[in-house]
């Protein structure tokens, strides 16, 4: 609810993103990571490992110690549980949530001596006291977190120079606590490191890290490279993100001609097109000659004034992708006068597929205004290879003409690469072309596979093979014995301890972890644990994991209902609408925060706060009540309905409204030539955050509403159609 798009820390795609740390070797670029990447191995300066992976001199800043890697999805579902009963049939009555079991004897006990000298820990860990933090490890370790001083005290030693000696206590600590999250964190940081300072042997004996990322990935694929086990460009380019380990990388398979241009030029143009330029001129170090290179330097100073001395002159093949990459330079500034140039000065003179090329970034562009020439200017690029954000806009490009080429749509999805093609969204589309087109027995099947999916596009997918929407048989609940067990994990424990003593960035990747390999029953008896202990992200979090035993009281819960219920009917909104958007915003988390300041229940951005509460005479309100429950539903819901007002009713626009402010919708709306689907309008959305909030919102609805109602539901309904609409100023924040 900003003129920014504001959330970002829990979404349910972000949510991990928002506890990544220092340590989470995220893939982020930097000139540093590029110039240190060789940083020899006998240097006595203490070292600090950064975001991408990479090794600098400490200057006194310690990283954050509070986040984690972001952890994939979990590859593998353990098949020993015992068979079930099938699940009753669906009910047509309301559902009701089961009564949490609340666990008297899961005590945090944090007031123990050993509690004490973990907490004593972290202090010292965050003032890089580290002689004190050495002596507390010790004390710490009968405390269910015992091992976090462990891991602090070794992952300092671990940046500073190796050792014999270290080597072993690392050893130590990875036998001591296996399959823990902590153990895998140090394992990868430990590959990292070896790899970094030249130890290639170390980092093969070490194997393989469950909770991987792009940067332990290349690190990997180095180490084993050089040890005799060599890599594939294939697997390079598919383990690639940009930081240092995969620069080294890089670096080595370019010099032992392992990686061509072949495999670069895709690569350099896809950093271009994301105005990653540190990462472009990397990839022009690989693709160009010395004074190719000196000239792309001066082409990314001044590309309309370089491209002036290459009009008449012989190009070779690398000259003309450098004339491709200025011409896009040139787009981005002022897209009007590049098409004219284009079309003016380069239309004959540069190869089909340079100028496809460009045509295709032209496209791209356009769609971040949505500018109608864009669809246009796809066809002109035709059927090439394009990275997977301009797979996705071609289709949405598409799919806002007043007259839908549905079998240019069915073309552009055939064409995505094979993991995108599967996702929900493209099979829904590709689906719609089919069945506009006449092939319906071969759109029924593409409908029904994507209706398996309980999300945006699997709600649509099953109204369009004539099936409402309504909440898929229970499974069986939980039983006390699976409780126990999930009760018993100590990886569970550790999370609900970490969360318990406030420290959640911590506490979030060690429940993700806990949960790799779980079956849809420990997964439902982890959501029920999570559940008991008012953990609610982690009910959603957990049960959204299941694949073929389901609990809807967990996936959708519903906390705080009465109240929530009782401020939504007081204004006449939905209620389903508010708990879709709290769901989305929050995960019901009450302190949340956002990185933009968005705070509580409903993500409440302090000017809007203090705006609301004056309109609707909340006379003693002051900033710090925004995240209380009472306040926060009461100020959240209310500048709902103001937005839901403002927009003329629309589910669709003023969720967006909530998301991005309000202004920005009604931009978008009058960007339109014609009526739309709300589907069309809402896939169409040019910020991917908002874009993907709406659908997840009103998807959300949709559910509650079957849930609380008892009754089939109509997403396509709640979506309706959006008319265009000059655009007006928004009164609202």
């Amino acid at each position: 609810m900003c003129q920014q798009t504001k959330y970002q820390s829990f979404k349910s795609k972000n949510v991990l993103q928002c506890v990544q740390t220092l340590f989470a070797l995220a893939v982020i670029s930097s000139l540093a990571s590029i110039a240190l990447f060789n940083y020899p191995a006998n240097a006595q300066t203490r070292m600090t490992i950064q975001p991408d992976g990479s090794l600098v001199p400490q200057r006194g800043a310690e990283p954050d110690e509070s986040g984690s890697a972001v952890v994939k999805p979990d590859a593998a579902i353990d098949t020993t549980g015992n068979a079930r009963a099938a699940p009753p049939a669906a009910s047509s009555k309301p559902v009701v949530a089961a009564t949490p079991v609340k666990l008297q004897n899961l005590t945090l006990r944090d007031e123990t001596p050993a509690a004490i000298a973990v907490a004593n820990a972290r202090d010292a860990l965050t003032k890089k006291a580290w002689a004190q933090l050495s002596t507390l490890v010790g004390p710490a370790q009968t405390d269910i977190l015992g091992i976090y001083p462990a891991f602090w005290d070794l992952r300092n030693q671990l940046a500073s120079n190796r050792n014999p000696s270290l080597d072993q206590a690392l050893t130590a600590f990875l036998q001591r606590h296996p399959d823990t999250y902590l153990a895998d964190k140090l394992k990868g940081e430990w590959i990292l490191m070896s790899v970094a300072t030249g130890d290639f042997e170390t980092a093969v004996s070490l194997g393989a890290v469950s909770n991987s990322n792009s940067q332990i990935d290349c690190a990997r694929l180095q180490a084993n490279h050089v040890m005799g086990k060599r890599a594939t460009a294939d697997q390079a380019v598919k383990a690639f993100g940009s930081g240092q380990a995969c620069w080294s990388l890089f670096d080595q398979l370019v010099a032992d001609q392992v990686l061509t241009t072949r495999e670069i030029i895709p690569l350099f143009e896809d950093a271009i097109e994301k105005n990653k330029v540190v990462d472009a001129r990397k990839f022009a170090s690989y693709a160009l000659d010395k004074v190719d290179l000196q000239a792309y330097d001066v082409m990314m100073r001044e590309p309309l004034r370089w491209l002036a001395t290459q009009a008449s002159a012989q190009r070779s093949a690398m000259r003309n992708e450098m004339v491709a990459i200025a011409l896009t330079r040139m787009a981005r500034g002022d897209l009007n006068a590049t098409e004219a140039y284009l079309k003016r000065e380069w239309q004959a003179k540069l190869p089909a597929a340079q100028l496809s090329w460009v045509y295709a970034q032209m496209a791209l562009l356009s769609m971040g205004t949505l500018d109608p020439r864009a669809d246009g200017f796809y066809h002109q690029a035709g059927l090439i290879r394009l990275s997977d954000n301009n797979h996705a806009w071609r289709v949405r490009a598409a799919l806002r003409q007043k007259q839908v080429d549905w079998s240019w749509i069915v073309q552009c999805v055939d064409q995505m690469p094979t993991n995108m093609k599967a996702e929900s969204a493209w099979l829904y589309w590709k689906a719609r072309g089919l069945a506009a087109l006449g092939k319906t027995e071969e759109a029924k099947v593409i409908y029904s596979q994507a209706g398996q999916q309980f999300n945006f596009y699997g709600q649509l997918a099953l109204e369009e093979i004539g099936q409402q929407i309504i909440v898929p048989p229970a499974a069986q609940p939980v039983t006390a014995e699976e409780l126990q067990q999930a009760k018993n994990h100590l990886g569970l424990q550790r999370a609900i301890a970490l969360f318990k003593r406030g420290h959640r960035p911590d506490a979030v990747p060690e429940w993700n972890f806990a949960l790799r390999g779980m079956n849809d029953r420990q997964l439902l008896a982890a959501a029920e644990l999570a559940r008991s202990v008012d953990i609610y992200d982690r009910v959603v979090n957990t049960s959204d994991r299941t694949t073929s035993e389901h609990d809807f009281t967990q996936r959708y819960i519903a906390p705080f209902e009465n109240k929530v219920s009782a401020q939504a009917k007081s204004i006449s909104l939905d209620t389903a609408w508010v708990y879709g958007l709290i769901r989305q915003e929050s995960r019901f988390i009450m302190d949340a925060k956002s990185v933009v300041g968005a705070s509580g229940l409903m993500q409440v951005m302090p000017a809007t706060a203090k705006w609301v509460a004056k309109k609707i005479g909340m006379t003693d309100y002051q900033p710090g009540q925004v995240i209380d429950f009472d306040t926060n539903t009461k100020l959240g819901t209310s500048y709902m309905s103001m937005v839901l007002e403002d927009l003329g009713g629309s589910q669709v626009l003023a969720s967006a409204g909530y998301n991005a402010g309000p202004g920005r919708p009604m931009q978008w709306r009058a960007s339109l030539t014609h009526a739309v689907e709300g589907a069309i309008f809402a896939e169409t959305i040019p910020f991917n955050e908002t874009r993907d909030y709406v659908k997840n919102v009103l998807a959300n609805a949709t559910y509650y509403a079957a849930m609380f109602s008892g009754q089939p539901q109509s997403l396509k309904h709640r979506l309706g159609r959006i008319e265009p609409q000059p655009y007006g100023k928004s009164p609202l924040p």
